[in-house]
Order: C-alpha cells, then structure tokens, then sequence
C-alpha cells in the first residue's frame, strides 16, 4: 500500500491504546509502520528495472521481520541517548514489542494489492498477492483518519480501535468481491476457459474490478460491476506476443530478466527503430498497449533476430 495508508495505520495502532504502554511508542509505530519501504531508495540509486528487481523483497521479507524490530529499538534508545531525552519511562520490551507490530503491520497491508510482496524473501523470491485493495484507497484513508481525530479529541481508544476493524473488515469484503467478480467473469465469458484471471480492483470504487483473463496467446480484458450480483462485460484483449524470437532474445536480456520476474501478466510488443527492433515488455496489470506504462521495460535487438 502507499506511504500514507502506513502511517495512518502506525498512528492508529498508537490511538488505539498503545502509545500508553511505554515512552516514544507513537514515533516508533510510525517509522515501523513504514520502515520496510527503505527499498525504494532503489529507484533513486539505480534504474526503474532494478527497483522493479529490489522492491518489496529483502526488506519486506521474513528475515527482514526478525531483524527489523531489535534493530529499531537499538536506534531508538541511541537516537534518544544522543538527544539527551530522558529514558525513564522507556519500557523497551514494550518498546520492542511495538516495533514488531508496526514492522509486521507493512507486508500485510502491501499483501492486500495486486502488486504483492515477496514474503519469503531471501530464502524465496515468490510473489504472493492479496488482490483485495487497490493500491491507493481513499475508503482506508478516510476511515483510519476519523478514527485517530476522534480518538484524539475525545481522548478515548475506542474510535481508533474500531476504524482499524472496520478497515479490516473492509479489506475482507474486498477480498472476497474479488475472488466473486472472477466467477462472474468465467462464467458470463462465453468463451474457453481461462488459465488464469485477475479481478483487479479499481481505484475509490470497491463496487469495481478490472478483469484480465490468460487465454493462452492473448488477454481478454473487461470489467466487472457489483449491483445485485457481479456481471461481467468484455471490452478488449491484448496480444501476448512474448514467443516471437525478437521477444525471447529481449526476455534473456538483464531487465528483460529482472522485469519477467516481477511481471504477472506480461506482454511484448515488437516495432522497427532503425536497424532494430524496440521491444517493449509490460505487465498488463498496470496498462497495455503499444507504447506500454510505467509497468513496462524497453530493450533493442537486432533486426536480424
């Protein structure tokens, strides 16, 4: 999920009773909550590729759950040590405890989208995915927001704990609208089955999905719509174009490689440049096309190929 959505979380679980457990339990919630997303200082020291390859791996992984939490303690006793803060009142079981919480809090929420999270990480680079919130969503936003004011300006815990149900109960029912808006689309197809399909939610409206559905050679894309049942319409597909050579030599290359990893639904699209041929690689999951989107990579290979 996007940075906000986190640190509302991590101030939510705070207003829900926990900032009483121990000193600096709000400001260590907060940096756990996002702490995981220290990878994406990978786009800014390397290509949009290797960001793609780093992200929501090493740090978001089960390895990285263990070490995190004694390691933010370690750096919240220092960083107060040398701002000469007082540590009494500092309770750092708690303190350690709340630093799991806020830690443990990120790849579940990052679990929820269609993008995912390599959970295993380093001992798996498998991705696993929730396919139940879009992303960004601002139903999250609103309902974490009203809980913490509350909670604040009555100076009760019950408003906070609620809004962390309700969002709960929330990404549950999306959850489930997801896995019914893929039966709807595979049964009002009219077509072979897919091998795979993708109920994608859409931005601020949960009554949506974005359907892809793998024929094989091709997507068949469409949308579904809750209103007294999921209904399915079609409206288009996308060639996968991905066993051509010129896409097999751009699929050894390193980003080709390192994209194909990360892609879900992927597709090629071959055009002349010149003396070679532009091949783009995306991920339908978040655009198609011939020109691709930020979801995709450009690799050049000989013509000849």
């Amino acid at each position: 999920m996007d940075n906000l959505t986190h640190t509302l979380t991590g101030l939510a679980l705070a207003d829900s009773g926990l900032k009483r457990t121990t000193r600096l339990s709000t400001v260590t919630l907060l940096v756990a909550a996002n702490l995981p997303d220290v990878d994406g200082l990978s786009y800014v020291f390397g290509s949009g590729t290797d960001g793609l390859g780093f992200r929501r791996g090493w740090t978001h992984g089960i390895l990285a759950m263990l070490l995190w939490p004694p390691l933010l303690l370690a750096v919240m006793l220092l960083t107060a040590k040398l701002t000469r803060r007082k540590l009494e009142g500092v309770r750092w079981r708690w303190l350690l405890l709340l630093a799991a919480i806020g830690v443990w809090s990120h790849p579940l929420l990052d679990l929820l989208n269609t993008y995912g999270v390599r959970l295993l990480m380093p001992f798996s680079s498998r991705w696993f995915y929730g396919d139940a919130l879009f992303i960004v969503d601002p139903w999250i936003w609103l309902t974490l927001t009203i809980g913490i004011v509350w909670s604040r300006r009555a100076r009760i815990d019950a408003p906070a704990r609620t809004a962390l149900a309700l969002s709960a109960v929330y990404a549950l029912a999306m959850a489930v609208g997801s896995q019914r808006a893929e039966a709807a689309a595979e049964r009002e197809s009219g077509g072979l089955p897919a091998r795979r399909t993708l109920a994608s939610p859409v931005a601020g409206d949960p009554l949506e999905r974005r359907i892809i559905r793998d024929l094989g050679d091709h997507y068949a894309t469409g949308h579904a719509r809750l209103g007294t049942s999921w209904r399915f319409a079609a409206d288009g597909e996308q060639p996968m174009g991905c066993n051509t050579p010129a896409a097999k030599l751009a699929a050894r290359t390193a980003p080709g490689m390192v994209f194909l990893h990360w892609a879900r639904f992927p597709y090629c699209v071959a055009e002349p440049q010149g003396n070679v041929l532009r091949v783009i690689i995306g991920d339908l999951r978040y655009g198609g096309g011939r020109a691709g989107s930020w979801a995709s990579v450009m690799v050049q290979v000989p013509v000849s190929q």
